[in-house]
């Protein structure tokens, strides 16, 4: 069908669509985090999200309406994606939403004004579909000039939206384009709804104006919502006159660099072979660009799972079209291009982002490889045709991380089909599991003593920023079990709600208070305070007396605790800022624990740290503390917060007033942060800042613990008497431990050279007695034996020496069993040997899982470890049953 309406580029489809709702009154919302408020929400998956509780009733909007670009993740199609030109896992939905302030007819309108005077898409291209009995819709666009059969009635899977069996609920209208019978089914009775791509949808409007009850009625809600949502990519393809929006100018953009890289050409209807690959490719690198830049890290759960799923899919899709090596960090940096000016976040964590890219590319290299060996040795126990079991194809998608596909491909090329079915209900019984773990949905609440509190009683005014005690404090309420009671008599735990409270409650990391609420003939003794809800709970002992809801109370703080706490908060915005200082800005926070006697730093980055670069971060935070800098602490909004360069915490809510901690000049602060603690007021009082180690917590995550004031005395004292002890069991003088330490490991490696040589070298009865066993196999002979005392590497040597021994062709496969306990594997055979059958890369891939583990290598050489060392015998056995045959 030929183009009768002007082009677009995205951003300028993206700038229309936000700059027409707000020309007609309705806020613009920036995109919320991919990471939702919402706990039963995994990703932010619709524009709706960040808009829950208006649609609640919980908040209310002062303009008539709100639109936005909303960056979306969706992966439950994740096996659709790239084979058809509609399914993606990332992609941005602009939206228009209202909650009584657009009527239905007014929406409506926009839609169509937008869609014909602004895009000028022709009306006889357009369909519209409402819900069955919504005959308010049908008739609406009639009267706006849609002609009758360019609408269409669907059934409540199609045009009924319900935020679950009870709750907000609502008719939907949809508007698609009609992109020309080439690219339908060519069925006569194709309609929009239909499969094929002749009809694309690219509005929905959902009119949520019921509320569903238990007994199936539906009576109207007070006021009706609208949550109109458009996918950006779609309308791209359909401005740029394409029929799939892999075929847009953004995606097609990371498309051509996947031919670049790949030699590959892109054929946009092949939905099957190499070009599907390409798709994904460009699909899966902007989700993984996105996903990390809102501070989610590759793991094995949750979100992370879906990270690091998405990545591998797309390594793994790299490898089918012969991508070798990393590649995924040049996708980054074409998203970034493309999307940077929208969405700076990706610009900012730039270097985070690449650096994780690059560690997950070369640790799935690994992992692609270990799944190989066990899906050799599955293929290898097969018959000739037989089906490889979906059992053991999902234990390689769910143990190894081996994509579904690979597996498939590399069965087929060995003569096997795999039982597809099978994998299927292992996959469908995990995510059974997986939803029954799920609490909630995305309108539930938790229905437990705090939430109903928070109906009842006001959040509770925290006034611990300056004082530590506060009288004439009422208490609200009181919880013993998990249930709300009048009273709580001696020794009873009980947690405290009061209206106002100098304690401060764990958050941010940093610990909750501790200290006393008193009255007359009362005393309880707070061991810690959590927040719940804006609720502040005391938890306490009643040491004397009987408290009872509704009495007066002085609370009092912990003073020495709260001191300790302040400076060690004080001390990881210190670090904070050394560690950007000196390994880079891609340094972002990723967790942390303030305690009275230690703290704790997670931080992104993708290697351990240096000696010197822990002794510079140490020396700059002590800097820092010697020179007496100020911590100031101000209220301002939050823009203004960002706009003077505080830090926000990497993927962090924050509302629109926000404390901001600096330390140092205001002008040039050495750190400046968002952050709601309690603080030193100089630095000074944090004395002297000792980190105590240094070690990973997971993937690209690095953490650091450290003490200051009187925890590094307490260490640094503790170290000293270690050093006597040492000095004394060495005898000599404290200075001259190192010394003296250097001098015997010397010593001992000079003696373990020693019997390494006797066990290896020409000398050594065991290779001896080995070569005196070897068994002749005609063209070779092979030597097959476990030595003891060897490390891994020893092996080669021991290898050298039996070829120089045997002045004929030679195999050998050796194990031993290493210092750390654990089993290692060689296989090594000469020339000749080699040339006679003799294999050493296969008879490695063979044994090494009898040890736990894997490896490989040339025919020539090849060697495994393992983590069994009990199935060492196992392992020649096998081997020489093998080579025997």
């Amino acid at each position: 069908m030929a183009a009768d309406f002007p082009s677009m580029t995205t951003a300028e489809i993206r700038s229309a669509f936000l700059s027409f709702f707000e020309e007609r009154g309705c806020k613009l919302y920036p995109s919320s985090s991919l990471v939702p408020d919402d706990p039963s929400l995994l990703l932010a998956n619709a524009g709706m999200n960040q808009f829950k509780e208006y649609y609640q009733g919980k908040k209310t909007m002062r303009e008539i309406g709100a639109t936005s670009c909303q960056k979306c993740v969706r992966t439950n199609d994740i096996d659709i994606i790239g084979s058809d030109g509609r399914h993606a896992s990332f992609f941005e939905m602009l939206g228009n939403f209202s909650f009584g302030g657009v009527s239905k007819e007014q929406a409506c309108a926009w839609a169509l004004e937008l869609s014909t005077q602004v895009f000028k898409l022709p009306i006889e291209r357009l369909y519209f579909t409402v819900f069955t009995e919504d005959d308010e819709a049908f008739e609406i666009w009639r009267k706006l000039g849609v002609a009758e059969d360019h609408i269409s009635r669907l059934g409540e899977d199609d045009n009924f939206w319900a935020a679950g069996p009870t709750g907000p609920c609502g008719p939907c209208s949809e508007i698609y384009f009609d992109q020309g019978e080439e690219v339908g089914c060519g069925s006569p009775d194709c309609h929009p709804g239909c499969d094929c791509d002749r009809f694309l949808e690219f509005w929905n409007l959902v009119f949520t104006q019921y509320d569903r009850q238990e007994d199936g009625s539906m009576p109207e809600l007070p006021h009706r919502n609208l949550d109109t949502g458009m996918g950006l990519e779609r309308m791209a393809a359909i401005m740029q006159h394409k029929s799939s929006f892999y075929d847009g100018d953004l995606m097609r953009g990371l498309i051509a660099l996947g031919e670049e890289i790949s030699g590959v050409s892109y054929v946009a209807d092949d939905y099957d072979g190499p070009s599907r690959s390409l798709r994904i490719i460009a699909d899966h690198a902007r989700s993984v660009d996105f996903m990390i830049s809102d501070g989610i890290l590759p793991g094995n759960e949750g979100r992370g799972y879906v990270l690091r799923r998405l990545l591998r899919r797309a390594v793994f899709h790299g490898r089918l079209i012969g991508i070798e090596g990393a590649f995924l960090g040049r996708f980054i940096d074409a998203v970034n291009e493309a999307m940077g000016d929208a969405y700076p976040e990706l610009l900012k964590n730039d270097a985070l982002v690449k650096g994780i890219v690059d560690a997950e590319e070369e640790r799935f290299s690994g992992t692609l490889d270990t799944g190989r060996v066990y899906l050799d040795e599955a293929l290898g126990g097969l018959a000739d045709g037989a089906v490889l079991d979906g059992a053991t194809a999902f234990k390689l998608h769910d143990t190894f991380g081996f994509p579904i596909d690979l597996t498939v491909e590399i069965a087929e090329g060995a003569g096997h089909a795999v039982d597809i079915d099978g994998f299927n209900r292992e996959m469908e019984a995990q995510r059974e599991r997986a939803r029954a773990n799920v609490k909630g949905d995305a309108w539930g609440s938790f229905n437990d003593v705090w939430t109903e509190l928070s109906d009842s009683v006001s959040a509770t005014e925290f006034a611990g920023y300056e004082d530590e005690e506060l009288e004439g404090a009422k208490v609200l309420a009181l919880v013993v079990d998990g249930e709300r009671v009048a009273h709580a008599g001696a020794g009873q735990k009980v947690e405290v709600v009061l209206d106002r409270t100098p304690f401060y409650a764990e958050m941010g990391g940093q610990m909750g208070d501790a200290g006393v609420l008193s009255a007359e003939g009362v005393r309880l003794a707070v061991g810690d305070t959590k927040a719940h809800n804006g609720l502040y709970a005391h938890s306490a002992v009643v040491e004397e007396g009987e408290l009872a809801e509704g009495a007066i109370v002085n609370a009092a703080v912990d003073h020495h605790r709260r001191a300790l706490l302040r400076r060690n908060h004080t001390a990881t915005h210190l670090l904070d800022a050394a560690l950007k200082n000196v390994l880079g800005d891609h340094v972002n926070q990723a967790g942390s624990l303030v305690a009275p006697e230690h703290l704790r730093f997670d931080f992104t980055h993708f290697e351990a740290l240096s000696s010197e670069q822990l002794a510079q971060i140490e020396r700059l935070v002590n800097d820092q503390i010697f020179a007496a800098k100020p911590v100031v602490t101000r209220v301002m909004a939050i823009d203004e917060a960002k706009a003077a360069g505080a830090v926000a915490l990497f993927g962090e809510k924050y509302g629109d007033v926000v404390r901001v901690v600096s330390v140092g000049a205001e002008e040039r602060p050495f750190s400046r942060e968002l952050c709601g603690g309690t603080h030193a007021a100089n630095t000074a009082e944090i004395g002297l800042f000792k980190i105590v180690s240094e070690s990973s917590t997971g993937s690209n995550v690095r953490r650091i613990e450290a003490v200051t004031s009187e925890g590094a005395i307490a260490y640094l004292e503790e170290r000293a008497r270690m050093l006597e002890s040492a000095a004394s069991e060495l005898k000599c003088r404290p200075d001259e431990v190192a010394g003296r330490i250097a001098g015997l490991q010397k010593e001992l490696r000079e003696t373990s050279q020693k019997l390494k040589n006797a066990l290896t070298g020409g000398g050594s009865n065991a290779i001896d007695d080995a070569i005196a066993h070897a068994e002749d196999l005609g063209a070779y002979k092979l030597v097959v034996a476990q030595l003891e005392g060897l490390e891994a590497a020893d092996l080669r040597n021991v290898w050298d020496t039996i070829r120089q021994k045997l002045h004929e062709p030679v195999a050998c496969v050796l194990a031993t069993v290493t210092s750390k306990g654990q089993p290692a594997l060689l296989a090594g055979a000469t020339d000749e040997a080699v040339a006679a059958g003799f294999k050493s890369g296969d008879i490695i891939k063979q044994i090494a899982p009898l040890v736990g583990g894997g490896g490989g290598g040339r025919p020539q050489m090849a060697q495994a470890g393992g983590k069994d060392a009990s199935g060492i015998p196992a392992a020649l056995e096998a081997a020489r049953a093998a080579l025997s045959a």
